[in-house]
């Protein structure tokens, strides 16, 4: 009997190619985008599973709220007595805590410099909570010597050429001097779906870093639970353990505890979670949910494109159906051979999904910079969601047609020419699911245009200075070219094509933020404004307006708050407790200004707020308002402009050179000759402003152009539908037409009948798409704190395109049948 079914099921293939081709196709490109967009996803939702023990590794994370203005302060950082007072206040619970810093390593490699750029610092207990995969090495000792270092095996043989260098030493430059670290240990490469970003790990060392106790996040802090503590509880003393534990120390008026709270967030929630790092952001649990939804629509496109079909094809088979069924085939017999035949179908269609997936598979991954492996077995093996997507499917797309066609009445359609007949009802139902697929492909298709005029919007959008001509250069923080910083500068400024140039310490692209309390007199809160030190001419060499006042000058004692670098204990007390009693001037953008009380930015010119010029802890000076210049943009879209207070303390971290040439790599390699030359053995690293803003819109790009690859999939499997069902159509209205023919009907009035059948749906299907679209695009964009107006150009081209698709689908059909010779059609059998 199975084999009849096979048997039969194989003929009908045959018999039909065309048929067979469209589904099969269309099935095919369904189940490997299904099968893709999965994949993804699995990969998302499962960052740090595959760490050991991930159930009981915690983050320990940062949450605040601004109270001026209400945003969230979310961080995955925290301070760095948070893992010491942690541990003291949960001792029963905790079985280890350890802290995280990013360091920045320029390490000697046979006298050269080499910048190891995923460089970190940790605890010695680092290790027992994140068990990394150990190649050479112990793990749980790697980093109790003061001077033990750790690489990955990509870092190993990159430096060094062999993982086999454990006991070896590691040159890397500190405050301008060599010092000498013992390689303990060789870690495998971490894994894609990790939120941890670093290939080298060497013990920490507080006495090398400055400390600035509670007031600085600037690293995490990761904890181990023991077996069976519930996290959950831990987070709810968590408000006890703040009054206990967090001091009563006032930033600027504001108290630690008061403004910011501590939780543990599981390992493998932090990827999806709430607090993003700047430096590797995440992902968020909506995006899943509509890559998810978009792998079921275009799946569920293909299967509507079976039903359609087999529906259509009903007419032809209905005999066969009749002619069993005298002969004595029970309707279940039926059913049993039309899914047969619908999981035959699927499993071929799987087939040739698998292939498109292998191929296809590595671009996929590496546009969406996702580690993505396909495998069929192990436990992320794909093999039994495999079979059971052929299942689904096959049944799904099977089910309606099998409960159709058995139930032909053999008596009504053996009788003359009834098999040819439009079976009753099918006709709606293949209108309606012709409107859903084509729903689903103008909404694909909307969304594809407002998220790339959203993304070009945040690439041309003036982000309040002029970013094409600007070359960043970094390092300059190192002390090795601290002491010719203002060298260097003038140099630079000699290079053919360079304009200006001017350190500061805040750049374009810089994910991290400097921020210190103000408080402005006769207002009881202080206020939360980036601080950042800026060379006089920065304004200039940025482009930046001054809309009110002037900006920094070095021809004002004032305007700048330099203290000699060498000067230690009580000289160095004595120069920065002189320039906080006459207190310093500086410039704010008009967002502080704003925030500050100013109506206007002239209002604030002249006008004193009281602020820390250096750390906290030597308390606030009285600072001089002498501009104010227009609001810049130096992050992602995303975030809001940022107030901010320019200062000059003549310490800076990266250095903007402004050129005009249109050779920006040539001028690139100059500015690089120079650094070389002053600075041999201190690596030379320079990215162009443009570069480091586009990178913040990689995600949303990626995930632009992976709607518009799935739109015109989506809409090609329509098509195929489409197609299929056109040719159906004209075949079975062939006598229809030939009739109209001979009553005078015209070939263009034979085409506008057919076209009219198959664009209402569309009409249909635009009006469910536009607002579905609407809503979810709305959603979309007020994650942008500056975004685009949802009018309604995306929407009516997505209809027009639509309509298109399907009039030059139908179309050849349509003029083929309309030109058609009325005797061929009329003639009897």
């Amino acid at each position: 009997m199975w084999r009849n079914y096979l048997t039969v099921g194989f003929r009908a293939l045959v018999r039909s190619k065309t048929y067979a081709f469209i589904n099969i196709f269309g099935l095919a490109l369904g189940l490997a985008a299904c099968l893709m967009l999965l994949l993804y996803v699995r990969h998302e939702a499962t960052y740090d599973h595959w760490l050991p023990e991930a159930e009981r590794v915690y983050q320990v994370q940062t949450f605040g709220t601004d109270p001026e203005t209400g945003e969230s302060l979310d961080m995955q950082a925290a301070t760095r007595p948070v893992a010491e007072a942690l541990a003291a206040g949960f001792p029963q619970q905790l079985e280890a805590v350890a802290r995280l810093e990013g360091d920045e390593h320029v390490a000697l490699i046979d006298g050269r410099p080499i910048v190891v750029e995923r460089a970190a610092s940790a605890d010695a207990s680092f290790f027992d909570i994140m068990q990394i995969p150990f190649l050479r090495g112990d793990r749980a000792t790697a980093l109790d010597a003061t001077d033990g270092v750790t690489l990955s095996r990509s870092e190993a043989m990159r430096l060094f050429g062999s993982i086999e260098i454990v006991g070896r030493t590691l040159t890397y430059m500190r405050d301008g001097e060599p010092r000498d670290l013992r390689i303990t240990g060789v870690f495998e490469d971490l894994p894609g779906n990790t939120h941890m970003d670093f290939s080298m790990v060497r013990r920490f060392n507080s006495a090398e870093e400055f400390n600035c106790s509670w007031g600085c996040v600037n690293g995490f802090v990761y904890a181990k639970l023991k077996p069976g503590v519930d996290a959950a509880a831990i987070n709810a003393q968590m408000p006890a353990w703040e009054r206990r534990h967090v001091p009563p120390t006032d930033i600027g008026g504001r108290d630690i505890g008061a403004a910011f709270d501590w939780r543990l967030v599981n390992v493998r929630d932090i990827h999806l979670g709430a607090a993003q790092d700047a430096d590797k952001p995440g992902n968020d649990v909506r995006t899943l949910v509509t890559f998810s939804i978009i792998a079921l629509l275009i799946l569920g496109i293909a299967c509507v494109n079976f039903v359609n079909l087999a529906t259509a094809r009903a007419s032809q088979r209905a005999r066969e159906v009749a002619v069993r069924k005298v002969l004595g085939a029970r309707r279940g017999q039926l059913m049993v051979q039309f899914l047969g035949e619908s999981l035959l179908l699927v499993a071929t269609a799987m087939l040739a999904a698998l292939a498109l997936v292998e191929i296809t598979l590595p671009t996929f991954a590496d546009f969406l910079g996702a580690d993505l492996r396909f495998q069929y077995l192990g436990a992320d093996g794909m093999l039994v969601p495999i079979l059971a997507l052929v299942a689904v499917v096959g049944l799904a797309g099977g089910l309606y047609p099998a409960f159709h066609l058995s139930r032909f009445k053999p008596a009504a359609v053996l009788k003359a020419n009834r098999s040819s007949a439009e079976p009753l009802g099918t006709g709606r139902l293949r209108s309606a699911l012709v409107v859903v697929q084509f729903a689903v492909s103008i909404g694909l298709i909307i969304c594809t245009f407002v998220v790339y005029n959203q993304t070009v919007f945040a690439r041309t959008t003036d982000p309040g200075y002029q970013r094409e001509g600007l070359l960043i250069v970094e390092g300059i923080i190192d002390p090795q070219v601290r002491p010719l910083r203002e060298t260097l500068s003038r140099e630079i400024a000699r290079v053919e094509g360079v304009q200006d140039v001017a350190g500061t310490m805040m750049a374009p692209g810089e994910g991290r933020q400097l921020f210190k309390m103000a408080q402005v007199p006769g207002r009881a809160q202080p206020v939360q404004l980036g601080y950042y030190s800026v060379e006089p001419n920065f304004f200039r060499t940025m482009r930046m307006d001054v809309l009110a006042g002037r900006p920094l000058s070095r021809e004002y004692a004032n305007d700048n708050i330099h203290v000699d670098p060498e000067l230690e204990g009580e000289a160095l007390d004595a120069a920065a407790e002189a320039v906080i009693a006459r207190g310093f001037n500086v410039v704010v953008n008009e967002t502080a200004a704003r925030r500050l009380g100013f109506a206007t930015a002239q209002a604030a010119v002249g006008r004193q707020i009281s602020i820390p010029p250096f750390s906290d802890a030597r308390g606030p000076s009285t600072a001089t308002i002498v501009g104010v210049v227009e609001d810049a943009r130096f992050r992602s879209l995303r975030d809001p402009v940022e107030p901010i207070v320019y200062y000059d303390a003549g310490v800076y971290l990266w250095l903007a050179v402004r050129y005009d040439t249109a050779q920006p790599n040539v001028l690139r390699q100059r500015v690089e000759q120079v650094w070389r030359r002053l600075f041999p053995t201190v690596p030379f690293q320079a990215d162009f402003a443009d570069e480091r803003l586009a990178a913040f819109y990689e995600s949303d790009e990626a995930r632009g152009q992976t709607f518009a690859s799935f739109s015109m999939l989506a809409v090609a499997i329509a098509c195929l539908g489409l197609f299929g069902l056109a040719a159906f159509t004209a075949e079975r209205r062939t006598k229809e037409i030939g009739i109209r023919k001979v009553f005078g009907a015209t070939t263009r009035d034979i085409v506008q009948l057919l076209a009219w059948q198959f664009t209402k749906p569309v009409i249909v299907a635009n009006l469910i798409a536009w607002p579905a679209a609407w809503w979810v695009m709305r959603d979309w964009l007020n994650s942008f704190d500056s975004r685009i107006g949802l009018g309604p150009t995306p929407f009516v081209l997505a209809g027009l395109i639509a309509f298109a698709i399907a009039i030059g689908t139908i179309a050849g059909h349509a003029i083929k049948v309309a030109r058609a010779n009325p005797i061929h059609a009329l003639r009897y059998e």
